[in-house]
């Protein structure tokens, strides 16, 4: 099974239609991302419910505040039992730190990564803001400031994957967005790659949104990633 490598985005308005997903999905064959307008509408009892059918849970809230702040949001965030949390490589080591920290004491502690780059941006959106570095030369600052500051790994497109996997360690995560089967469509992100082309980059975990959740067959579609990620894993 490759369910270390795929993560479903459960990125629905409505609980409701949230947990008819994930009774079309198996939590042997993946786990699932539950992002801001699924938790805002949710809260924690989406989690325990996701929990409750079996799923590992990356709960995908990007913290970015304060380090005091973000160092509750992540305990708070662990006592839910979820499989992994990300915060802001833009907060900042200090703010990093105090995540890393915050989880010291848990007996399961869940993966801590960072985002670095969102894949909705190029070039020209990062020069609107003020950043004249491209994604890739910011992606490769912040992911080295994160390693430094004590994270698990980052997210970022798979288009970073190879410089890197030259500059960071091997067991540094990688978590990969963007992820878009040959022929599918790309919506409104702009770094992608298909899932063979990413593992083959060193992906260590694809996050897969549409390409699976509007199919009329989800476990089809997933199967054909899988199908695909084996093609390219010895």
């Amino acid at each position: 099974m490759n369910k270390g490598r795929l993560i479903v985005a459960l990125d629905f308005p409505s609980v409701d239609q949230a947990l008819a997903m994930a009774d079309r999905l198996d939590p042997a064959r993946c786990r699932v991302k539950v992002g801001k307008e699924l938790f805002s509408r949710g809260g924690p009892e989406v989690i325990g419910a996701l929990r409750a059918h079996g799923f590992e849970i990356f709960l995908d809230l990007k913290f970015h505040d304060i380090p005091n702040t973000v160092a509750a949001a992540c305990r708070a965030a662990a006592d839910l039992g979820v499989w992994m949390i990300n915060v802001h490589a833009l907060g900042g080591r200090k703010m990093m730190a105090a995540a890393r920290g915050a989880l010291a004491d848990y007996q399961n502690v869940p993966l801590l990564i960072a985002v670095t780059v969102l894949t909705s941006l190029d070039t020209e959106d990062l020069a609107e803001v003020g950043i004249s570095s491209t994604p890739e030369q910011m992606v490769m600052r912040l992911a080295r400031l994160a390693y430094e500051a004590g994270m698990d790994g980052v997210v970022c497109s798979a288009r970073e994957l190879a410089p890197l996997r030259a500059a960071l360690p091997a067991d540094f995560l990688t978590v990969t967005p963007g992820i878009r089967p040959q022929g599918a469509a790309v919506a409104d992100q702009k770094r992608v790659m298909s899932p063979g082309d990413a593992i083959q980059a060193g992906a260590s975990y694809l996050v897969v949104g549409r390409p699976v959740t509007a199919a009329k067959q989800p476990l089809q579609a997933l199967a054909a990633i899988e199908a695909e990620i084996g093609s390219v894993v010895a």
